[in-house]
């Protein structure tokens, strides 16, 4: 017999031997790996990169002035970067970030159902009570102190290697407000380093008396608005302008008028002094003017109608005569002549007192149209009056909006130069420059699934084949006649197989019941 141990044959019979015990193990460790990427917790990294600048040290001195290489930049030794870290990690940075957060609207605790009818009860009326009585602190703070706590657990400040680049990551569940974070943090980094840093005065003074000089602007240019807005005016000197000529226009054409009504009156007095005199005249009287001498433009008015009936009756008139001296006045040519007279004179007399009522509604109108210009020109004195005063308001603000623009102009400048001045003093100590923003990932950090699943998987199988070997240590029964010989020194004589057959999965391949009998079997 060949006593040479052949390690996968020994391998294949502890595996078949122990295959169910092997398969349960390795498929509960396989659920286990599949079950831990959806119970873990999901975070995302958000990181920023700090670049720590060299500092720059004069060297200037008597021996040295004339030469170009007079300052010396010495570059951040470890004990800086450290102290760089330990600054991004300081609580009270990190408390002041949070706070400006919770401003914002960030970290606001959502209730549900069980906290609204149970925890927020319990925690106002019992553990609040209770850590007032003790002097805890309230449940704002320890809310504060919890995140604090928590976001330096999960802030990771490091210095890369051989570099003077600090890298700042952030673990987060939310990427949106880990982004705000890091920024506020930053910003607040930089501007806590600048003060501590900075040898000049504070720039308060001058920030505070900008901003109320830009309000005081505000004000009065809100004022300005109001006036104008108030009195439907928008450029009163244009306006008083137009108004003043318009009523130069309106005063030509009231003078016009005036000049027509003097006209038109003169006219009817003259019509109703010569109608009078025309109605008590005697028959054989037919003189009545048909012009009227010249106008304001210098025409003469001319009335046909008018002249046509005068030089009718003056015929009738002159032929009356005439028919006199060969008839009696009794006869009966005479009483005709006499009636077509009277039948002229009358509608003679009817066509002037036409003429007249005309002249009289046109004097009317004229008066009408002089009261109404007359009216028109008082309102517009009155509104150029009303932009005069608002002319003068509007002077006055403008004046003082020159005056603060100035002072503002002086404030911002100095405060621009008190500015610029400690950034190059902050400069020429020690600089420190965000090299590169946050930005929100797309992917989460943790946990990666192929990677807890695929090692999932190879813990199942060693751990599986692990527990396979252990059992058949532990396990003191013969498997094969080889073990008979070599523990007891007895040849073999006889090996009787067994000859139970091994009963196959009755189920249909990869259903349900397939599996449930295969796992079990």
């Amino acid at each position: 017999m060949n006593t040479s141990e052949n390690h996968l044959h020994e391998f294949l019979r502890i595996f078949f031997a122990n295959r169910r015990l092997i398969k349960r193990t390795f498929l509960v460790c396989a659920a286990i790996s599949l079950v831990i990427p959806l119970l873990t917790k999901v975070a995302f990294d958000v990181s920023a990169e700090i670049v720590v600048q060299s500092k720059k040290l004069s060297q200037i001195d008597a021996s040295t002035t004339l030469n170009s290489d007079t300052d010396k930049f010495v570059p951040p030794t470890l004990a800086d970067m450290e102290t760089e870290s330990t600054m991004l990690r300081s609580p009270s940075l990190i408390r002041t970030t949070l706070q400006q957060m919770i401003k914002e609207g960030y970290f606001v605790p959502q209730y549900g159902l069980l906290d609204t009818w149970v925890k927020q009860p319990l925690r106002q009326y019992v553990i609040q009570p209770l850590q007032n009585l003790f002097g805890q602190s309230s449940t704002q703070e320890g809310q504060l102190e919890t995140l604090t706590d928590l976001t330096l657990q999960s802030l990771s400040v490091i210095t890369l290697p051989g570099s003077n680049v600090l890298s700042v990551t952030y673990s987060t569940a939310d990427p949106e407000s880990g982004v705000v974070f890091v920024n506020h943090l930053l910003d607040n980094y930089l501007s806590n380093r600048q003060q501590l840093q900075s040898t000049e005065l504070p720039t308060s003074f001058y920030e505070q008396k900008r901003d109320q000089y830009r309000n005081q602007l505000d004000l009065l240019q809100q004022k300005r608005l109001s006036l104008l807005s108030s009195n439907n005016m928008s450029d009163p000197t244009a306006e008083i302008g137009f108004t003043l000529q318009a009523i130069n226009t309106e005063e030509q054409s009231l003078n016009q008028l005036h000049d027509q009504s003097l006209e038109n009156q003169k006219l009817i007095s003259y019509l109703k002094k010569n109608l009078d005199i025309a109605r008590n005249g005697s028959l054989t009287e037919a003189s009545f003017p048909f012009t009227f001498g010249a106008s304001r433009t210098g025409t003469g008015y001319d009335d046909v109608e008018i002249r046509q009936l005068t030089t009718q009756l003056t015929d009738l008139i002159g032929r009356y005569g005439d028919t006199s001296a060969a008839f009696q006045q009794n006869s009966l040519p005479m009483k005709q002549l006499r009636e077509q007279i009277q039948r002229t004179r009358e509608q003679l007399m009817k066509v002037i007192g036409n003429r007249v009522e005309e002249r009289q509604n046109e004097f009317n109108t004229t008066l009408a149209l002089i009261a109404q210009k007359t009216q028109r020109i008082e309102d517009y004195k009155q509104r150029v009056l009303k932009l005069q005063e608002v002319q003068a308001q509007l002077a006055q603000l403008d004046t003082e909006i020159t005056s603060l623009h100035s002072i503002f102009s002086a404030y911002t400048q100095r405060y621009e130069e008190s500015r610029t001045q400690q950034v190059l003093n902050a400069q020429s100590a020690s600089n420190a420059r965000i090299l590169s923003r946050p930005y929100e990932p797309t992917k989460p950090s943790t946990p990666s699934a192929m990677a807890i699943i695929g090692s999932g998987l190879i813990t199942a199988v060693f751990l599986s084949l692990a527990l396979g070997y252990i059992r058949e240590f532990f396990d003191h029964r013969f498997k094969h006649p080889g073990q008979i010989s070599q523990r007891l020194n007895l040849p073999v004589l006889l090996v009787i197989n067994d000859q139970q057959t091994v009963s196959k999965n009755p189920h249909k391949r990869w259903t349900l019941a397939w599996m449930r009998y295969w796992i079990s079997h």
